[in-house]
């Protein structure tokens, strides 16, 4: 009897293990099948984007402004624009979004204030970017009298990368161990210079990828710029922070909604010049986060 028993289970078990890997076999199929479709749509974007707008590429379009004829427009208000703007974004983000994950993690105690800050910065990172835009316009073009400027624009991408960075900072001071603060303070450092000497150091690598991340997504948003005004046709070089300014997705989107089809293909030159920038900057904080993380293996 209990070897029939036996049986019966051991048939059962087979059956419920050919069940199983049915169904991770046809997993692995659907997970191959959306992988291919994902990147085959990827690569016809990008196919279309290139053959419409590499050839249109060269010194002209490059360092050329904004014209009403397709064949003498070009983007250098655009791509300066971009730059000056990602380069005060990153400069007003970092310092309070780094500033912010220290005192959380290091500094401020446990009780229901952080963690009701804490639940909120994580919310902010999934609001849509034209609600920043709103709170741009509202807060620094109308209260701060900023108007439609480089500094308006900056600080409002700055907002809206707030959360990414904060939250992606917080958990590189959480990857250091407890065991280096705990030597620290051992010899005698202060509760700053532990975190400033040792934690600081070691997190950089995890901070700056979020700061890649944050970045990466503020630099591509038109949305946020669009409804602090900024121009969508600029013949001049902002000379000042408090200059008004425009940036490459504006350009673009500025060119698509045209009828003629060689602003098209402008635009998607402009689009390829925007995904050169977006390898730039990414090539730059990686190589500065390895450079961080050879110097501290050592």
């Amino acid at each position: 009897m209990e070897i029939a028993t036996a049986k019966v289970e051991l048939t059962a078990a087979a059956q419920r293990r050919k069940r199983e890997i049915w169904v991770e076999r046809l997993f692995l199929v659907f997970a191959w099948v959306t992988l291919i479709i994902t990147i085959s749509v990827l690569l016809t974007i990008l196919g279309k984007l290139f053959a419409d707008g590499l050839t249109r590429i060269d010194l002209q379009f490059l360092t050329s402004f904004p014209s009403r004829k397709p064949e003498m427009a070009g983007i250098f208000s655009a791509w300066v624009g971009t730059f000056y703007t990602m380069a005060l974004t990153a400069a007003i983000a970092l310092p309070l979004g780094v500033g912010a994950a220290i005192y959380l993690e290091e500094f401020a105690s446990r009780n229901w204030f952080t963690r009701l800050v804490e639940l909120n910065i994580s919310n902010l990172a999934g609001i849509p970017a034209i609600i920043y835009g709103l709170l741009g316009l509202q807060v620094f073009v109308r209260w701060f009298k900023m108007g439609e400027s480089v500094l308006a624009g900056a600080c409002t991408l700055a907002i809206m990368s707030l959360p990414v960075i904060i939250v992606a900072s917080r958990e590189a001071l959480r990857a250091v161990p407890n065991s280096i603060r705990e030597a620290a303070l051992a010899l005698g450092a202060t509760k700053w210079q532990t975190v400033r000497d040792h934690v600081l150091p070691l997190a950089i690598p995890g901070i700056l990828t979020g700061t890649i991340l944050a970045l990466s997504r503020a630099i591509g948003e038109a949305a946020p710029l669009v409804t602090i005004g900024a121009l969508t046709f600029v013949a001049f070089l902002p000379k000042s922070p408090f200059d008004p300014f425009t940036v490459l997705p504006i350009q673009a989107y500025n060119w698509v909604s045209r009828p003629q089809p060689e602003f098209h293909y402008n635009a998607a030159a402009a689009l390829i010049v925007l995904l050169a920038l977006l390898l730039l900057m990414n090539s730059t904080a990686i190589y500065l986060r390895n450079r961080y993380q050879q110097r501290w293996r050592i």
